[in-house]
């Protein structure tokens, strides 16, 4: 992999530790700006919070919680050899607390609606720009949620939610629009 393919972790434990991933279409990790602003958003110290990645691709914002301190961290990612970097990575990293699936996102959240102890405080929601998948998973993750948590959006356009989502934080850094949210709340 060349070196245009590692992102680096920018808070906690792992600081400045590089993670690689593989060419693949529609993985594109977010930007160290836009992670510095998010964290900064979610605060640095992520201790006792329980994430879901639920598009993980690059890994670089699951890495990112449980290099600041998460209790445990949920990726999904659809694509094998992606699936096979982010386990590679996870090795390298000594993560703990890490579960990942290679599993299709929208299936993962709906299985996991059943399980009553698949509740998460944060979930990254950073599907490929050229899909509906956004759209699509927004109403999967409601019973996922636990009260008060937050999910973070990645999107080519501005992202104004409905059915009861609200907008706590919005950002734009280039082509990509991020956003936080909240259920309900």
């Amino acid at each position: 992999m060349a070196k245009s393919n590692q992102v680096r972790i920018i808070g906690g434990e792992w600081r400045s530790r590089r993670i690689a991933f593989p060419d693949h279409e529609g993985l594109r990790p977010s930007a160290d700006r836009v992670r510095e602003t998010l964290f900064n958003w979610l605060g640095q110290d992520l201790g006792g919070r329980r994430c879901l990645d639920l598009f993980a691709g690059s890994g670089a914002l699951g890495f990112e919680a449980l290099s600041r301190g998460a209790a445990g961290v949920v990726m999904v990612e659809k694509s094998r050899g992606v699936c096979a970097a982010l386990r590679r990575n996870a090795e390298l990293l000594g993560a703990k607390n890490l579960r990942l699936h290679c599993a299709d996102a929208l299936e993962f959240a709906t299985a996991a609606a059943a399980d009553a102890a698949a509740r998460f405080d944060v979930v990254f929601l950073d599907p490929p720009f050229a899909s509906t998948l956004l759209a699509q998973a927004l109403p999967l993750l409601v019973p996922l949620l636990r009260p008060g948590a937050r999910v973070y959006v990645e999107s080519a356009a501005a992202f104004a939610p409905s059915g009861g989502w609200r907008v706590l934080r919005h950002g734009r850094a280039g082509q990509v629009h991020y956003t936080l949210v909240t259920y309900g709340d």
